[in-house]
C-alpha cells in the first residue's frame, strides 16, 4: 500500500473527500476545518510579504490580498519599522482578519542580522496586537512540511505548491508565497483551544 503524503490528506481534507476508513491517518484529521480569514507575514527588514487568504467551508482557500512591503535601502531601520507596522495594521484594519500567523526566525549565526529580523517581527506584531488579533508562529520547516510535505523545501517549490493550493491564476513573489504559506500552515494546522 503506497503512503499517502500529509499535504495529500489535508487537500483530501480540504476537498471534503477524505473518507474516514481511507487511509489510517484520516482520524489524525477530524479536528474541525478552520473558518474565517488568516493574515500570513513572513517579516524582513527590507521586504515583508503580507498575504490575507480566507477559508470557508466547501470551496478552497481564496488569496484576497497579497503584498510586499519593499522599503529603500537608502531608509533608515526605523523608517522600514515603521512602513512595515503601517501595511500590517492597514491590513487588519481594511480586512479584519481572524487570526494573524507570522513565520518565526531562523537560525541565524549573526546578531546583528537576528537583531533586525527580531525588530521586524516586533514591528508586524505590534500592529496586529495594537487591534487584538489573535497571533500565532511557526518555525519555517513547519510551514514547509504542512503546506510542501517536505520541511527542506525550496523557495519554488513553495511558490509553485502555494499557488497550486489557491487556484490562483497568477505568479505571486516569494516573500508573498512565504506569507501565504504561513496562513495555509496556521489554517492546516489550528487547533481550536490550544
Amino acid at each position: 500500500m503506497a503512503r499517502t503524503s500529509v499535504r495529500q490528506l489535508w487537500k483530501a481534507k480540504l476537498e471534503r473527500k477524505l473518507a474516514a476508513k481511507s487511509w489510517p491517518e484520516a482520524p489524525l484529521l477530524q479536528r474541525p476545518a478552520f473558518h474565517g480569514r488568516v493574515l500570513g507575514i513572513d517579516p524582513s527588514l527590507r521586504g515583508t510579504g503580507l498575504a490575507l487568504i480566507e477559508f470557508a467551508s466547501g470551496r478552497q482557500p481564496v488569496l484576497l490580498r497579497g503584498q510586499t512591503v519593499r522599503v529603500p535601502t537608502k531608509l533608515s531601520m526605523a523608517h522600514c519599522l515603521g512602513e512595515i507596522n503601517r501595511a500590517v495594521a492597514a491590513m487588519v484594519a481594511e480586512y479584519d482578519p481572524r487570526h494573524v500567523a507570522l513565520e518565526q526566525t531562523i537560525y541565524v549565526q549573526n546578531f546583528q542580522t537576528a537583531q533586525i529580523l527580531g525588530a521586524a517581527r516586533g514591528a508586524a506584531i505590534a500592529a496586529a496586537a495594537v487591534k487584538q488579533k489573535e497571533i500565532f508562529e511557526y518555525a519555517p520547516l513547519r510551514v514547509k512540511l504542512a503546506v510542501v510535505g517536505q520541511g527542506r523545501a525550496s523557495k519554488e517549490q513553495m511558490a509553485r505548491t502555494v499557488m497550486a493550493m489557491l487556484g490562483h491564476g497568477h505568479t505571486l513573489g516569494f516573500d508573498e508565497a512565504d506569507a501565504a504559506g504561513v496562513a495555509l500552515c496556521h489554517a492546516l494546522t489550528w487547533r481550536p483551544g490550544v
